[in-house]
């Protein structure tokens, strides 16, 4: 390989993640790509994770306090020495092209500010059913996306460092929702384009209320930006799967009306359950032929439950919109302000 290509700093944010970090780290440590450093930035573990990267040889950079992930990855750029930045989650192991692939997006097309990756639809660590699930809705819904896309996804993507410097930092401030205001400030002047190639296993949640309570925030959190920008990817304004959410939730509110009205009424909530599926049905379909009939229907179980808490999160969001001019502003903090100073 050209010794002249540029250098990658690897930055992975931590906090009391031992489990993976250590997978996390072989995974680089198998990377094609020769010219890379790693750049651990542990935010107050109370667990192994120190010991673990040192273990690695890598650089290891300690907050003072807990800063939160935006802010961790701000930190670690102030360390790096690379021409090229990857932020990659401690819980995510890479395939071992996935540096290389990045690299070549951006040094081929200098209209490339960012490049984001996908989820393998197999978990790093396979926990419960729950994790499963996230594993292939994840998979299915990012990896579908493929091209140019109008966010970031922040576990696992890379940039020009001179990029960096000239759209700012992440802000702090925003750590559910920094990826889509990151997005809309990159994409101002730059494109960002979603590789399937940029892939790696992730450790996702596995227990379902965490995953519905994370659905809830970022949905609600997300609302005063999607009213801003509705072609935001995975804003409602723009997919069906908005819709599906929708229908979702008032398949559970009109659910008592055949007791009250009358059995003829039972037509208003299922047409509202397969209207939800419909929303999505490429997914099923694909859920089906991975992973087999009786895991779909539970798939489908889950997802009518998540469908229903990004469509509360919507009109909560909305609401908090109508009611409070702060909730407005949110993506209106200046991320300077609020960067970690190296």
């Amino acid at each position: 390989m050209d010794e002249r290509r540029p250098l990658v700093s690897v930055i992975v944010p931590n906090y009391n993640y031992a489990r993976t970090l250590g997978l996390c780290l072989e995974a680089l440590e198998r990377q094609t790509y020769p010219h890379i450093e790693v750049i651990v930035v542990d935010d107050r573990s109370t667990d192994e994770s120190v010991e673990i990267a040192h273990r690695h040889g890598v650089r290891v950079v300690v907050t003072d306090t807990n800063i939160g992930a935006p802010a961790a990855r701000n930190l670690g750029v102030g360390y790096a020495r690379g021409e090229v930045l990857f932020f990659l989650d401690s819980d995510l192991a890479l395939a071992e092209d996935v540096v290389a692939h990045a690299v070549d997006l951006l040094t081929e097309d200098p209209s490339i500010g960012v490049v984001c990756g996908t989820y393998d639809p197999e978990p790093l660590i396979a926990d419960s059913m729950v994790e499963r699930y996230r594993s292939l809705q994840l998979h299915y819904w990012i990896s579908g996306d493929e091209g140019d896309i109008t966010t970031i996804y922040s576990a696992l993507f890379a940039m020009r460092a001179e990029v960096f410097r000239e759209v700012g930092p992440l802000n702090p401030a925003l750590r559910h929702s920094e990826n889509a205001e990151y997005g809309h400030r990159v994409t101002q002047r730059y494109r960002i384009v979603l590789d399937n190639r940029i892939i790696g296993r992730h450790d996702h949640d596995d227990r379902l209320s965490v995953v519905l309570s994370k659905f809830f925030h970022r949905a609600r959190l997300h609302i005063p930006l999607y009213l801003r920008r509705p072609d935001f990817n995975g804003g409602p304004a723009n997919s069906s799967r908005g819709w599906g959410s929708l229908a979702a939730l008032f398949a559970v509110l009109t659910a008592p009306l055949p007791a009250l009205l009358g059995p003829l009424w039972l037509v208003a909530p299922i047409a509202l359950l397969l209207g939800s599926i419909a929303s999505d049905l490429g997914m099923y379909r694909f859920v089906l032929r991975y992973a087999g009939l009786p895991f779909t229907l539970y798939f489908a179980a889950v997802h009518f439950l998540v469908n229903v808490t990004v469509a509360v999160a919507v009109f909560a969001g909305a609401a908090q919109c109508v009611l409070s001019s702060r909730f407005r502003r949110t993506y209106d903090i200046p991320a300077r302000s609020a960067s970690v100073e190296v």
